[in-house]
């Protein structure tokens, strides 16, 4: 045998070695091949009804995926097939709809594998997204035993939680996830601060739960100390002209996550976008009131827009596409500060109209929370523990706007027009609601009083009297024509569930920056309008 050249002897055994090892192994190559994307699992809910909820997985490319729903006693209830696409090696299937309830088992068939999820069921699929107030866990709020206790006696609303990661570019599948689709538990509610699950989340879809009386499906993507454009696709960026790279620090350091462009829109949202959903829940804004504060109201409504076409688009037109979107206006963070950055960016989650519905922002609802300040929160003010208030404000906007539920009130009230006593120096402003008047305080009203519009002088305007619609305020000092007329107008706006007015439903009033300008001959009554003439920092 020359030197250098291989024994034909091993060389023998080690083919057949090499051979006996891939034989062994092709049936797990195989099987590794067929399976559900990475979010489907045991326990899920799939959007019921009137649409059909996208399924998709990896198999191998070109070969015929079998997808199977079956109930009790195996019974088939459905049947579809899909062509495994090359060279993504990815399927996608629509299945018919389903009504509410369960539970099924789910399978993927491809050849001799398969693949089956058990204890799924059909309900209402809410996807939960946005920084540090909407990661809190149920463990962070406030009568957290009685809440965590209570978890065992709502096994129909299921919980999942994609794990934080970012990326530089558009992930088809979730890089890793901290809670696979689970019955809640006090457990898995309570795992820890800021990781998984969401109260926010949680009490949302367990209030919507006690008034559908069907399964509910929670999807938690979030990450504390993020801005909105690090959730935001590039389109979204483009369309407010917003694409340079954000390198600023959150001035919440020990919570600070990811502020470059589209990272978490990469890795934790593109992603879900096969996943038909019923609506959207969002809380974040506080990283913005440092960066972009003044450019919120374009890259809000473009990331509303822009993840309703999406989602519309991933799910083959199931998910509706005017999307229900429901969001949190910020809480309070810093008593007596003289920075107003909070107040601009509540009022740019209304892109500037301050209520919503509205023209720009169709579909959506909001929660008001500036009467939930938190000034002890072991978390920092900035984290207020009363999220139980936030969710029960959330459910409202959700049933009125998206489940359509006549006659609810799911909002303060709001003013509609101001008449101008000028004899006495009296505003009345009117608003929509029955009022209850629950704090004076001298300085919840404020007027633009100055000659100029920037910068306004703006003077407080005392409240003197409400009647159930009129509030009446006080111009003593101001000796020119009222330009202006603002409410709520502060980084701390007032003590907790201690604002001026209220609705009778206990639900505050927005804030309000409005312009006001005469509408009738000797400029006796204002027409109130949104505060467009006014400079971002007034």
């Amino acid at each position: 045998m020359r030197r250098g050249c291989p024994d034909r002897v091993g060389m023998a055994a080690w083919v057949l070695l090499a051979a006996w090892v891939l034989l062994a192994l092709a049936p797990v190559a195989a099987g590794a091949t067929l399976g559900f994307a990475s979010y489907y699992g045991d326990h899920m809910v799939l959007q019921k009804e009137p649409a059909g909820a996208m399924v998709w997985g990896y198999g191998e490319p070109g070969a015929v995926v079998t997808v199977v729903v079956s109930g009790d006693g195996g019974l088939i209830v459905m049947k579809k097939t899909a062509r495994v696409k090359g060279p993504s090696g990815t399927w996608t299937t629509v299945l018919d709809p389903m009504d509410r309830g369960g539970p099924y088992t789910l399978t993927a068939r491809q050849g001799s594998e398969n693949v089956t999820l058990r204890d799924i069921y059909f309900g209402d699929v809410w996807l939960c997204s946005g920084q540090s107030n909407m990661a809190m866990t149920v463990l962070q709020i406030a009568n957290a035993s009685q809440e965590l206790a209570a978890a065992a006696r709502y096994p129909y609303v299921r919980i999942f939680a994609a794990a934080p990661a970012r990326s530089d570019v558009e992930l088809e599948d979730l890089k890793q996830i901290d809670l696979p689709w689970s019955i809640p538990t006090a457990e898995n509610l309570g795992h820890g601060n800021f990781t998984y699950f969401s109260a926010v989340c949680w009490l949302l879809g367990r209030y919507l739960y006690e008034a559908l009386r069907y399964p509910v499906g929670l999807v938690e993507a979030a990450w504390g100390g993020t801005p909105i454009e690090a959730w935001s696709s590039q389109r979204a960026l483009r369309a407010c002209g917003l694409l340079e790279d954000v390198g600023s620090i959150s001035p919440h350091r020990h919570l600070s996550g990811p502020q470059t462009p589209s990272v978490l829109w990469n890795a934790m949202i593109h992603p879900l976008l096969n996943m038909t959903l019923r609506g959207v829940a969002w809380y974040q804004g506080e990283d913005n009131t440092v960066l972009h504060t003044d450019w919120y109201n374009c890259t809000f409504p473009a990331l509303i827009a822009d993840w309703r076409r999406v989602f519309h688009a991933g799910s083959a037109g199931q998910t509706e596409p005017l999307l229900p979107f429901g969001f949190v206006q910020l809480s309070s963070y810093r008593r007596q500060s003289p920075d107003d950055s909070f107040a601009r960016l509540r009022w740019h989650q209304t892109a500037d109209l301050g209520v919503v519905p509205n023209a720009r922002l169709p579909r959506t609802f909001m929660a008001v929370a500036v009467d939930l300040c938190d000034e002890h929160s072991p978390y920092g003010s900035i984290h207020p523990r009363d999220k139980q208030n936030v969710a029960h404000r959330l459910h409202l906007g959700a049933r009125a706007v998206a489940y359509g539920e006549k006659d609810l009130v799911f909002q303060g009230p709001y003013p509609t027009r101001a008449v101008l006593d000028v004899t006495r120096a009296l505003l009345n402003v009117t608003y929509t609601q029955e009022l209850v008047f629950c704090r004076r305080d001298a300085r919840a009203f404020e007027v633009c009083c100055s000659s100029q519009l920037s910068p306004c002088g703006w003077l407080p305007a005392p409240v003197v009297a409400v009647e159930s619609h009129t509030v009446t305020l006080a111009l003593a000092g101001c000796r020119t024509l009222v330009l202006g007329l603002r409410y709520a107008w502060a980084e701390w706006p007032c003590e907790y569930r201690s604002c001026t007015l209220y609705n009778t439903q206990a639900l505050p009033a927005p804030p309000f920056l409005l312009d006001t300008l005469p509408a009738t001959a000797g400029g006796r009554e204002l027409l109130l309008l949104p505060g467009s003439r006014f400079s971002p920092g007034i």
